[in-house]
């Protein structure tokens, strides 16, 4: 897959170096100001099961009045 990138870019090899650093400069933008954000709004993880779970293990393990 790099190979056929390298050969489809225009130039010589530094020109094509910068047209590589350019395209990994946009994609990791993409990712990290629109794309995860994204993510991050839309699948919020409500729930904790751990938190859940520990209060469960202390309700069970206080005594229970009598």
């Amino acid at each position: 897959m790099y190979a056929a990138l390298w050969r489809i870019l225009p130039g010589p090899w530094p020109v094509k170096l910068l047209f590589l650093l350019a395209l990994l400069a946009a994609a990791l933008y993409g990712l990290f100001f629109h794309l995860f954000p994204w993510i991050a709004a839309t699948f919020v993880p409500d729930d904790g099961t751990i938190d859940a779970a520990a209060a469960l293990v202390s309700a069970l393990a206080q005594p229970s009045p009598s």
